[in-house]
């Protein structure tokens, strides 16, 4: 290996060329110049580096064979050493609840959906209100009937591509004259209907406009789900949300008919996380925060609209291929 110079650079070139006369040096006979005694100064300083390279020898070896085989006298850990450790952890600290890590996975690709349609007022009524509350002055025309926008379904959706493709309910937008969005980040945007799949009550949205970091949500197959599985359920029940409930799945393959009886939906993922009206079109997701249904119905043998236990949701893989995304 090589070795380090003694000097910098400077130093050397500072150093007279070999040969060159020196009047000094030349007086001073070169046995006397070897052999010269080294100062006291030189001797400490050679003894301290030669304590202290021996003291950090020591110190490395020692350390070497502690990390090899361990304090002296000590025996080899065991598992059982391995599981009090961990269970001593476990009671000591407290670990994140699935359903928060699932829903920060998840939270910045769920989107709220608000379906609007158009109300009418008569102008002849317009025009009576007006006259009610202004007969002193004069009559004030209008032109045709005047239209507003209104809410008719408000649901949720999961962004699945980052440049603005949602995947929602068809029955969440179905007869919209107009659909909003709004974003994790409150962006508000209008969306277009770019696919439909009504026998899985599935539409595909694209935003026409998002925001700049917007990220898609993580699909995984369903091939593996498994009866007891632990899934979130993020939507917005009653508007109200980004809400988070949390369950197992409760069920698969199963069948569910529409109140009215026009459709049937099969293979479906049966849930028990609470889901209300306006859940619809939300994501089902795993712990690890990844996608593996659509919400779309909830079952109650009354006919009132809450939620009794079990919930449905589309795999994701119908889903996916609604959006015309291959299969798993």
């Amino acid at each position: 290996m090589r070795r380090a110079p003694l000097y910098s650079a400077s130093s050397r070139r500072s150093q007279p060329p070999a040969g060159a006369a020196d009047s000094s040096a030349a007086e001073v006979p070169v046995a006397a110049a070897t052999l010269a005694p080294p100062t006291a100064t030189a001797t400490r300083r050679r003894l301290w580096f030669v304590t202290a390279s021996a003291v950090l020898l020591g110190a490395a070896l020692a350390a070497a064979l502690l990390l090899r085989f361990g304090p002296p006298g000590a025996r080899a850990l065991t598992q059982d050493d391995i599981d009090r450790a961990v269970l001593h952890t476990l009671n000591t600290k407290a670990l994140p609840a699935p359903a928060a890590k699932a829903f920060e996975a998840v939270r910045g690709a769920v989107v709220k959906v608000i379906g609007l349609s158009e109300r009418k007022e008569a102008s002849a009524k317009a025009n009576q209100d007006d006259k009610k509350a202004k007969r002193a002055q004069p009559e004030v025309e209008r032109d045709g009937d005047e239209t507003e926008r209104e809410e008719r379904g408000i649901g949720t959706g999961v962004v699945i591509v980052d440049n603005g493709t949602i995947l929602t309910n068809l029955h969440v937008v179905f007869g919209a004259k107009q659909i909003k969005l709004i974003f994790a980040d409150g962006l508000e945007a209008d969306a277009d209907v770019i696919a439909l799949r009504p026998e899985h009550d599935l539409a595909v949205l694209r935003a026409r406009k998002i925001p700049d970091d917007l990220k898609a949500a993580t699909m995984r197959s369903t091939h593996d789900l498994r009866l007891g599985e632990r899934v979130t359920a993020v939507g917005f029940p009653f508007g109200i949300g980004p809400s988070v409930s949390h369950g197992v799945v409760s069920g698969l393959k199963r069948e569910f008919r529409s109140p009215e009886g026009q459709r049937i939906l099969t293979n479906l993922i049966q849930f028990d996380a609470a889901a209300n009206p306006g859940n619809s079109g939300g994501p089902l997701v795993t712990d690890e925060g990844e996608v593996v249904g659509i919400v779309t119905a909830i079952y109650n043998p009354t006919e009132e609209r809450f939620f009794v236990g079990i919930g449905f949701a589309v795999p994701i893989e119908n889903a996916a291929q609604a959006a015309g995304m291959p299969p798993f």
